[in-house]
């Protein structure tokens, strides 16, 4: 099967298949799923000359990894007060460290692998609809304060240079943020993994394990992993092979369009090669790709499959509105893409017994921190550390089923509508 008709799967260049497990095979760990933060812990253990076997139900970055907005930026969905209001100001102050580290982390993966066409732009502007601007200025200075983070505050005629569009006041530039395109990247790991002696087996969904004893065993249709170590990495495609996690998670869609290639219609709204990503709660993503020839714009989030035509027409209307000047803009493209996020929209990294780990629920977070996460899990698998102990506060706590999709939907309009009255005023 092939990767869903995305901007990156028709611009992916190699597209090399894997072949399925069979047979009965033997390994240090054996890792469910082949998103980045699945890969991101096999290159970790393999570069510690574990032998690692991942198993991918279809290809490498199929899922929300491989078609996601490509941003990488120091972020956590569940909102800094909530973080502190949990854990406290010192921890909350570590997790965000965690999350920079996460940022440079994944730059020097891609950097150190030279993962070809993966890195395609530099900086990040956080943009805002309403006329207020003190709160951003004390953001870029507890950001230098408590991290040695470089931020910078525009104003309206400074952003003029980079934007031309009424619909933003105020701007906070992150020159370290970058974006990149997610499906290479993750090509590019999985190609390091297996020149490290690991093994990825693609269309090779799990459908059977007992992790109850000292050996981990994982079935699929036509083999079986014994390990001592097993990890389940698999986000908002968590099916019903664990129950824990399936309860633990919410799946949530979110989507994404791409223009029509239009350089010049594009360069007099954009002229900037940051991405940018606007400061509601309920907010749109957007960047140029292609040299500037095309636009990728990305938001809206729902709890079930929604009619991609009407997404598109939602994604348009918000584009037009920022930038009037592309209203004969055309969309070549668009797609989705399943997130997992837990009830308290915190990363979900820890254990759920001896030699049992989970790494998931990263919707939101940004590929900073999936990255991560998977860096900090392999620490605790070797005896490297245990960094892995500050998401403990955020376990698999019950996501609420059906009710718990409901009520997601219900705090997103709610989200939409405290943004819109916001604007207003």
């Amino acid at each position: 099967m092939g990767y869903p008709d995305t901007y990156y799967s028709r611009t992916l260049g190699e597209r090399r298949e894997r072949a399925a497990l069979t047979g009965a095979e033997d390994a240090d760990a054996v890792i469910v799923g082949g998103g980045l933060a699945g890969l991101t812990t096999a290159l970790e253990l393999a570069r510690a000359g574990r032998r690692v076997i991942v198993l991918e139900a279809e290809r490498v970055g199929f899922g929300a990894s491989g078609r996601n907005g490509g941003i990488v930026s120091p972020a956590f969905s569940g909102g800094d007060e909530a973080i502190r209001a949990r854990v406290g100001d010192a921890d909350a102050r570590a997790l965000h460290r965690l999350s920079i580290e996460g940022v440079e982390r994944l730059r020097a993966t891609i950097t150190d692998l030279k993962i070809e066409g993966a890195m395609v732009g530099q900086g990040l502007l956080s943009l805002r609809r309403f006329d207020r601007a003190d709160d951003m200025k004390r953001h870029v200075e507890a950001f230098a304060r408590d991290f040695g983070y470089e931020l910078r505050y525009l104003d309206r005629s400074e952003l003029g240079a980079h934007l031309q569009s009424q619909r933003y006041f105020h701007a906070l530039s992150d020159p370290a943020s970058f974006h990149i395109h997610p499906l290479r990247t993750l090509r590019g790991i999985a190609a390091e993994i297996e020149r490290l002696g690991g093994r990825i087996c693609e269309q090779s969904p799990a459908t059977g394990q007992d992790t109850t004893g000292a050996a981990k065993v994982i079935t699929t249709a036509q083999g079986r992993v014994t390990a001592r170590d097993a990890v389940f990495a698999t986000g908002g495609y968590t099916g019903s092979l664990v129950p824990r996690l399936r309860r633990a998670i919410l799946p949530i869609a979110t989507y994404l369009m791409m223009s029509e290639e239009a350089p010049d219609r594009l360069a007099g709204a954009i002229r900037t090669g940051a991405a940018m990503y606007d400061d509601r709660r309920a907010g749109d993503y957007y960047r140029l790709v292609d040299g500037g020839r095309r636009l990728l714009w990305g938001g809206r989030i729902t709890t079930r499959a929604a009619s991609p035509a009407g997404i598109v027409r939602e994604l348009r209307r918000e584009m037009v509105g920022a930038y009037p000047q592309l209203a004969d803009l055309k969309v070549e493209l668009a797609w989705s893409g399943t997130m997992g996020y837990a009830r308290h929209l915190m990363p979900q990294v820890g254990q759920m017994g001896p030699g049992v780990w989970h790494v998931t629920a990263f919707g939101g977070h940004g590929l900073n921190t999936t990255a991560i996460a998977g860096k900090v899990l392999a620490e605790a698998i070797l005896g490297e550390s245990d960094r892995i102990a500050m998401f403990r506060p955020f376990g698999l706590d019950w996501a609420g089923g059906l009710a718990g999709l409901m009520a997601a939907q219900l705090t997103y309009w709610k989200l939409q509508m405290q943004d819109r009255w916001r604007e207003r005023g």
